[in-house]
């Protein structure tokens, strides 16, 4: 077969951005069928209080109201599932209702469903209903929380103490300390994020009086079915259909269900008529999961020429009120990274998860690994400055050297490909870094401080699945693909269709991806943990493959020629060598081209996850006079195994990266402990990264292959994120060290929080 000219590595722009950038998408606020009914939710304004609503046939009378539901209208629904079992560690999971009976547990917490004819009814019924409030002691804050004596979120969760577990070996890790020539400790805090992705959750719900079929935001429309619609409403699979429509960002947030969904489906079958439910930015905040949320204490043990002999780890994270659909999971995930990308012999990670009074929290972007780089990359750095080498050259003396692998870490992953040393010798060599002490001269004449900063990360993602791909050959010469992962802005139309092209040799506008419909896709993982072009993408090859072959076969018939004669090119088929040539137009009309000819599936899991990994490396400049930072050069280099689509990939690394910006710079959570009230519910007090806080980033890959993947890939969407953080604070605490002895600095590192350290060393001498 010729060369693909579309088919796996071709830089291609993505096909879905026209419409998108023409303003032709269609989200789930666009989405409005005739006699729709509006909804709002009633939330808690109390941290923590016991209630009681009074007088609803008042409200139920209101002018242009449906419906009113509290939690003694669906007793007949189940609680929102969470997982009460992790690997050695049963969990006491907690009531997560679906409204709440009596007792609400954070800002936010929903007590009433109010269903109008208009949105603006429907905001008026809910004010207007009268709720008795008795405030309950509250705590926020997860240290807070372990404290004796704190006041307890749940009456029979004692200390407040979700759960405990630990992975490694703590007396092995202990006798390491005990021999080593040095020990380093840092405490860090890796704060509370909200997920603000373009369009806000919501959902419209329809009932026919047999079914219900539920249009909303997800990133797996199997998965909200199955949970919704099995697992709360205790329905069969084929009583509820589940459509996804466009989807303006997920990033895990929007994977897994929430109440409004079940809620909305009640609500439409009780009233006959289609319900909407669109939450507004600031319910947002108050409504949807919220990520990270951990402090935790990195132990470094050294020997006397600076080789890691252990690492100890204490990791206190935070579930907020409840355990949310995947929350556990969360911080255990990332305790399986502790060690990254070093030859760190022994360890032990301890984590203890709390509730408070707070927003739940679940998977954002890297979910769990982004919490495990940033520690283990900080502490590399600390112990840099601990025993006088430079970062680099700590690395270099640790980081897993090619001939080991496969590499064993001791808390059991198997890192199966890479050269950590090579990626980053490469990204310093782009960044300039053996000309940046230049660079910190002139900045001090210009009367700023100048800092370097690198994080050497690796990851574990790729592996969520099974994915099956269905791909079709369609009478137009084209073929759809059924697949039932989800894309939310990656471009996964572009990318299977070069998958599809490799093998059927079509162009990207004839080939049509159709996700998100639980009727027309029949099983799907979603698209979590940056599997869907390892997993979804093994699938869709595999099933072309199949395709084509089955294609040569109807052309074989058709052209009175051999299957092994047949070549594929350009939407036809043709015997080698000759002129005799039957297109895919032909051969889907062909009398011997029934269904199931015309058909391939493959299913594909893997067991093993990949193991993406790389450098980036940051430089700033700081004002001290303001303490506000300016990225000034950013380098990243990658490995992600193979690279589907080089534009795409680079668009996934910004993306992530600037999210990791977002963190590192401005982004926080703001829960006042006193009142428990969420400070910062809106974008007037939750900062974003911008377009002009972003860098001119430089990316480049250095790709090996991974031996676990049939493609070679491995997992990229979440990368960016993951590297980011620790390379950016690092060059903050590079620059304050350099100018003023200040060794840390917790993110978001704000111009007042740089300023306020800054003045803290003045005063006490170290400038």
């Amino acid at each position: 077969m010729a060369a693909m000219k579309f088919g796996f590595g071709k830089a291609l722009t993505r096909k879905e951005d026209d419409a998108l950038l023409r303003g032709a998408g269609r989200y789930v606020a666009d989405v409005s069928p005739d006699a729709t009914l509006h909804a709002v939710v009633l939330r808690s304004p109390h941290a923590h209080a016991r209630f009681a609503i009074a007088d609803l046939a008042r409200i139920r009378a209101m002018k242009g109201v449906r419906l009113v539901l509290t939690a003694a209208d669906i007793t007949a629904l189940g609680p929102m599932p969470t997982p009460g079992v992790l690997p050695d560690v049963a969990i006491k999971v907690p009531h997560y209702p679906v409204l709440a009976t009596d007792t609400v547990r954070h800002v936010g917490d929903a007590i009433a469903f109010v269903v109008a004819d208009t949105l603006n009814a429907a905001k008026d019924a809910a004010e207007a209903i009268t709720v008795d409030w008795q405030p309950l002691p509250h705590i926020i804050g997860a240290v807070a929380a372990l404290k004796a004596g704190a006041p307890l979120v749940w009456a029979d969760q004692p200390g407040n103490l979700a759960f405990e577990t630990s992975l490694g070996d703590e007396a092995a890790t202990q006798q390491a300390f005990a021999r080593a020539a040095r020990t380093v400790s840092l405490t860090i805090v890796n704060q509370r994020l909200v997920t603000n992705y373009m369009d806000t959750r919501g959902v419209i719900a329809e009932y026919d009086g047999d079914r219900y079929t539920l249009t909303l935001g997800s990133q797996g429309s199997h998965i909200i079915r199955d949970i919704i619609g099995g697992d709360v409403m205790k329905l069969p699979p084929e009583k509820m259909r589940v459509i996804t429509p466009d989807v303006g960002g997920g990033f895990g947030t929007k994977l897994f269900p929430y109440r409004e969904y079940a809620l909305a489906a009640v609500a439409a079958q009780r009233t006959g008529k289609p319900v909407k439910w669109v939450a507004d930015r600031s319910e947002h905040f108050l409504g949807d999961s919220h990520g990270r949320d951990n402090i935790s204490t990195a132990k470094l043990a050294l020997d006397d020429k600076g080789k890691f002999l252990a690492l100890d780890l204490d990791v206190i994270a935070d579930m907020g009120a409840y355990l949310s659909c995947y929350g556990p999971y969360i911080p255990w995930l990332g305790l399986g990274l502790a060690t990254g990308s070093y030859d760190i012999p022994i360890c032990h990670a301890r984590l203890r998860a709390t509730f408070t009074n707070t927003v739940p929290v679940d998977a954002y972007r890297g979910a769990g690994r982004p919490e495990a780089s940033y520690l283990i990359e900080r502490a590399v750095d600390a112990a840099a400055r601990e025993v006088g080498m430079t970062p680099d050259a700590l690395r270099r003396k640790n980081l897993i050297k090619p001939k080991a692998l496969p590499y064993k870490t001791p808390t059991g992953k198997i890192y199966d490909s890479g050269d950590f040393a090579g990626g980053m010798a490469r990204a310093q060599d782009v960044a300039g870094w053996a000309g940046f002490n230049k660079r910190v001269a002139a900045a001090r004449r210009a009367g700023r401080l100048r800092g370097i900063g690198m994080a050497t990360y690796v990851e574990a993602c790729g592996n969520n699945g099974p994915e099956t791909a269905t791909i079709n050959l369609d009478k137009d010469g084209g073929v759809t693909v059924l697949i039932g992962s989800q894309s939310t802005g990656q471009g996964h139309a572009t990318a299977y269709a070069q998958l599809v092209a490799d093998h059927l040799d079509l162009p990207p506008e004839l080939v049509r991806v159709e996700q998100g419909d639980t009727d027309r896709v029949a099983t799907g993982a979603g698209t979590g943990g940056s599997s869907s072009i390892p997993i979804g993408g093994v699938s869709v090859g595999r099933a072309s493959k199949t395709l084509a072959e089955q294609l040569k076969d109807i052309a074989a018939d058709a052209l009175e020629a051999s299957a092994g004669d047949m070549e594929i090119s350009g939407g036809s088929v043709r015997v080698a060598g000759t002129d005799r040539v039957i297109s895919f137009v032909e051969i889907a009309a062909h009398p011997k081209a029934t269904p199931e000819r015309l058909k391939a599936a493959s299913e594909f899991s893997n067991e093993p996850p990949t193991y993406p990994n790389g450098t980036h490396i940051a430089e700033v400049e700081i004002d001290p006079h303001t303490g506000a930072t300016r990225i000034v050069s950013y380098v990243i280099v990658d490995d992600f195994g193979a690279t589907l689509n080089p534009l795409m990939l680079a668009g996934q690394v910004h993306g992530g990266a600037v999210q990791g910006i977002g963190q590192a710079l401005m982004e926080d959570t703001v829960y006042d402990p006193q009142s428990g009230q969420l400070l910062s519910a809106s974008f007037m007090d939750y900062a974003m990264p911008r377009a002009q806080d972003a860098p001119d980033f430089v990316f480049e890959t250095r790709n090996t292959p991974c031996k676990t993947n049939p493609l070679g890939v491995k997992g990229a969407g979440e990368a960016g994120a993951i590297g980011s953080c620790p390379a950016l604070i690092n060059a903050i605490v590079d620059a304050l060290w350099r100018a003023y002895g200040i060794s840390h600095i917790d993110m978001p590192a704000t111009p007042q929080k740089i300023w306020q350290a800054i003045e803290s060393a003045r005063k006490s001498g170290a400038a």
